[in-house]
């Protein structure tokens, strides 16, 4: 089975990277399930590369029912290191226009049906998510962008709803008040999950609209998001190319080693079914 450092999560739009050469395709099963789709790993601008359909290549699954712990165990089983994670997004800032691409840098969590953790049922453990995307692949993602001809926007606070509901107008107002800049549907619980497993994480969000709050915009519709879509997944194809050639072979941030004060259950005490379950998330950590 074939293994890859960087991952890309397409999202709505990005159901396959075209460019990649050597293809295998990689279907696996985990303790947390099937991933949202075969996994499709291939070469591309000289790198290894695995790339997975984050809604199924067939966009099947809406934002509550991906199966986003299998998604990233199984990217971590293949060597994972470090996810690009492309988001369709809306707009809460009127500087932030449609067909803009935004590197944001933090997170607030409104979503109320996701399991957010590997660590349960007998292991406990406490990871820091302070900053909840890596900064280095963030600022190799804004570069990037700007090289490939993009507006883009470093930072911003990303609001994550349940969906698949678009928001009201009381709720929209309410996150511009917070002073959020995005908000969209499934960078969680995926940033945690990833910051779990010691995998480097940072968003590629592509702004499809200006959600309901804009007085001078239509009121959202799919159709809207669609147009959009298709020529932000354009632009992130691009920007894809420029930044996996760019990331680095060795890891120095702190993503790698998050979980190695974290974990608080003595190893003697957790159960022997769950240490074979995420021995590649915690096998160097257990004594």
């Amino acid at each position: 089975m074939s293994e890859a450092k960087i991952a890309i999560i397409g999202g709505s739009g990005l159901y396959e990277l075209e460019g990649l050469a050597d293809i295998e395709e990689i279907w696996l099963e985990t303790p947390f399930g099937k991933p949202s789709d075969a996994i499709i790993v291939g070469t591309l601008e000289g790198r290894k590369i695995a790339f997975l359909a984050r809604h199924d290549r067939k966009h099947r699954l809406s934002p509550t029912e991906l199966p986003v712990r299998a998604n990233i165990y199984a990217l971590k089983c293949l060597g994972v290191e470090w996810i690009i994670s492309v988001n369709a997004v809306g707009s809460l800032r009127e500087e932030i226009r449609p067909l803009d691409l935004v590197i944001p840098d933090q997170l607030v969590d409104r979503t109320r049906s996701r399991v957010n953790t590997f660590f349960e049922g007998g292991l406990v453990a406490h990871v820091g998510f302070a900053e909840p995307f890596c900064p280095v692949l963030s600022q190799i993602l804004y570069h990037a962008s700007e090289e490939a001809g993009n507006t883009v926007h470093r930072g911003g606070t990303c609001v994550v709803i349940e969906g698949p509901l678009f928001s009201t107008k009381a709720e929209s107002n309410l996150y511009r008040s917070w002073g959020a800049s995005l908000i969209g549907m499934t960078a969680l619980p995926e940033a945690r999950l990833a910051r779990e497993a010691e995998i480097c994480y940072a968003a590629l969000a592509g702004v499809t609209d200006y959600d309901c709050w804009h007085e001078s915009y239509d009121m959202v519709t799919t159709k809207m998001v669609v147009a959009n879509l298709r020529r932000n997944t354009d632009a992130a194809k691009r920007i894809i190319k420029i930044a996996t050639s760019r990331i680095p072979e060795k890891r120095e941030c702190g993503c790698a080693t998050a979980l190695r004060d974290a974990i608080i259950t003595p190893s003697r005490h957790i159960p022997p079914r769950l240490k074979e379950d995420l021995a590649p998330l915690i096998r160097k950590y257990l004594r």
